[in-house]
């Protein structure tokens, strides 16, 4: 495995796929502007607002000319960080669930253990989760860390930091969420990648909040029957079933938190 270079702000891209995003996303890119150098916003066929808003911002927009999902959204931005010479990229989602200001805690736990993905799992204040995202989260943790080879935290989390030997792999199956549980089990298997868990706040609508967010793209039933079904033919194609459950149990998950 080739060495990392260490990443700062000016070697790693913020890649934000954006659907219908015209309530948060100008909050959102603003955020990432003030935490990364280079921000690349992929609009997947949007039909709202979302790209003239973003358009007069100082990030790269990408266009879709129609929807083509989230899966195809994130390499089509990570084809532009590698393209513009980034060593790696975090990802958040379009609707400000996320925290552009947990981006450098995301850096600081990639340069402390290269060769891993690195994830904001959504450890903190997790009771204003909704409770379908805390069920999906949990079942997608275990099929995942079978398909690994190792145990990890939120393995749903759309706020990510990949190295560029990552956004390199080619031929990575599927769609939507089902696309970004199999980048982890590809890294896994053809690179030897690990991944390394940041406790960091999801933001979600809770009564009493003035914040607003659009309804959630995750389909409790459609997309976790998607990924599990997806899994499962991962899982049962590698071969050696149940002495990889084994092993993967045993390696439990890493947590990066120093200031804990």
């Amino acid at each position: 495995m080739a060495e990392q270079p260490a990443l700062h702000r000016d070697n790693v891209a913020v890649v934000i796929p954006a659907l219908n995003e015209a309530l948060r996303i100008r909050g959102v890119v603003e955020e990432a502007l003030a935490h990364g150098g280079l921000v690349i916003v992929v609009d997947d066929g949007s039909d709202d607002d979302t790209a003239a808003i973003v358009s007069a911002l100082p990030a790269v927009l990408l266009r879709h000319p129609r929807r083509m999902g989230k899966g195809q959204a994130l390499r089509t931005g990570f084809a532009e960080a590698l393209r513009r010479g980034m060593a790696a990229v975090v990802t958040m989602d379009g609707d400000g669930q996320h925290r552009a200001s947990d981006i450098p805690r995301l850096v600081a736990a990639a340069n402390a253990h290269p060769g891993n993905i690195v994830n904001g799992a959504r450890l903190q204040k997790r009771e204003t989760q909704p409770w379908y995202r805390h069920l999906g989260n949990d079942f997608g943790d275990w099929g995942i860390a079978w398909a690994c080879g190792f145990r990890l935290v939120d393995s749903q989390s759309g706020q990510r930091l990949y190295p560029a030997p990552v956004l390199a792999l080619e031929d990575v199956p599927g769609e939507g969420f089902v696309f970004e549980a199999q980048l982890l089990i590809s890294a896994a298997r053809r690179l030897g990648f690990g991944v390394v868990s940041v406790p960091v706040e999801t933001r979600y609508a809770v009564a009493g909040s003035s914040e607003q967010f659009r309804k959630s793209h995750f389909k409790l039933f459609r997309d976790l029957y998607r990924i599990t079904s997806h899994v499962v033919g991962q899982v049962w194609s590698h071969g050696r079933v149940a002495s990889a459950y084994r092993s993967a149990r045993a390696r439990p998950p890493v947590v990066h938190d120093p200031g804990s």
